[in-house]
């Protein structure tokens, strides 16, 4: 087998323009493959930078538009909707109530437009949101509503050009009412999904009961799974629970990440394999140029073909012999078009400012293709060879 293939490899280099034009179609075919599939990975890799790591686990649940029925029950995002939530749903490590006020901050003459959002102990830390500076609030702080706020990073840029956020005393103008707060801490920017980790302000939902709005319902829910992995599972089994309570589908909004990313990613990998499928169809076509040029090689090569069964090649050795060199082309095709794949993928990439990655699947998955494509195809023009009648073969040349 080591002899047919060094002879094969010779033959492609006395006919290095045949052999060039053959190599052709399966090289563009397994780079377009490679090149289709890195793309679609890095895309998805992209879609999963844009939202983050943080907050996976977390289930958003907020009012819905549907027109309600006469039968239907209003939901109140009330303490008792909560604990029967937790009691009566599986998957559940904690839940969360927030609220959201439009409110004006400053601080000296410098002032901005904000969304403050009230938030429950341990939020902030529960969704993985660090820290540039100062510290989270404390169960004291939500328990007598102290008047303590963290800012984004921009905005704490915005208020304090000069640093030094954390303990100055900044100004919250919620519906026209003048709050004094202090500043406590400042989020570290990052790709938070939901949350806003540079233009938003947090305080604490003690204060906001205490002071904005006494036993408030929460505007948002956030549900928190066991593990990113039952996140999924969760936002339908959420959505079902609340259709049942309400009599009403729709009655509210569910959302997750997790649930986005998985959809968004699913979307892309589909359009990959359907462009990788197209791209493969190169590959045939280069097949069938393969075919053409083993049945001209064998043509060629009638009076070698005669000469080997005259001393006793046996037609089972004949047809392993041009199979080989069909195959050789489609292996020295595949390592190159694998080679050209990921050039093309690195430069396409960069220029488009997306994290590379390698899709060693598909340069696996259209390497084994290109070898079989160069077997199915060879396997005609080397049969056809095996069948030559030395006498005949001989006589003909």
């Amino acid at each position: 087998m080591w002899e047919d293939f060094v002879n094969a490899l010779q033959n492609f280099r006395r006919n290095k323009m045949r052999t060039l034009l053959s190599l052709l179609g399966i090289i563009i075919g397994v780079a377009s493959v490679i090149v289709i599939m890195s793309m679609g990975q890095s895309s998805t890799r992209q879609i999963q930078d844009t939202f983050g790591s943080s907050g996976l686990d977390m289930v958003n649940i907020s009012s819905g538009f549907s027109r309600r029925r006469r039968e239907a029950v209003s939901l109140v995002f009330n303490e008792s909707f909560r604990e029967n939530m937790f009691g009566q749903i599986r998957g559940i490590k904690k839940i969360w109530y927030k609220n959201s006020v439009n409110a004006t901050i400053s601080f000296g003459e410098t002032s901005a437009s904000t969304s403050c959002t009230a938030i429950e102990t341990d939020y902030l830390q529960s969704y993985g949101l660090a820290l540039e500076s100062g510290e989270y609030f404390s169960v004291t702080d939500n328990v007598m509503g102290n008047q303590r706020v963290i800012l984004g990073s921009t905005l704490a840029t915005t208020l304090f050009p000069n640093g030094n956020a954390v303990g100055q005393n900044v100004a919250l103008v919620i519906d026209s009412v003048t709050f004094n707060f202090s500043v406590i801490a400042v989020l570290k920017e990052q790709s938070s999904g939901m949350e806003n980790t540079t233009t938003g302000c947090y305080i604490t939902r003690g204060f906001y009961a205490k002071k904005i709005s006494p036993n408030p319902t929460a505007a948002t829910i956030m549900v928190q799974a066991v593990s990113n992995e039952r996140t999924t599972e969760l936002v339908t089994t959420l959505a079902n629970y609340c259709t049942e309570i309400s009599g009403t589908e729709g009655s509210v909004n569910v959302s997750s990440m997790q649930t986005m990313i998985d959809q968004m990613s699913e979307v892309t990998n589909s359009l990959s394999v359907m462009l990788a499928a197209i791209a493969a169809i190169s590959l045939l076509v280069g097949g069938i140029g393969i075919m053409n040029i083993m049945i001209v090689t064998v043509t060629e090569r009638k009076q070698e073909i005669g000469i080997r069964k005259a001393l006793g090649a046996s037609p089972s050795t004949i047809r392993q012999q041009f199979l080989i060199e069909s195959a050789s082309i489609t292996i020295i095709g595949g390592i190159a078009g694998i080679m050209l794949g990921i050039g093309i993928s690195i430069a396409v990439e960069y220029v488009c400012s997306l994290s590379y990655v390698i899709s060693w699947n598909a340069c696996l998955i259209s390497f084994v293709f290109s070898v079989f494509v160069g077997i199915f195809f060879g396997f005609s023009p080397a049969s056809r060879a095996a069948k030559l009648d030395p006498v005949i073969a001989l006589s003909g040349e």
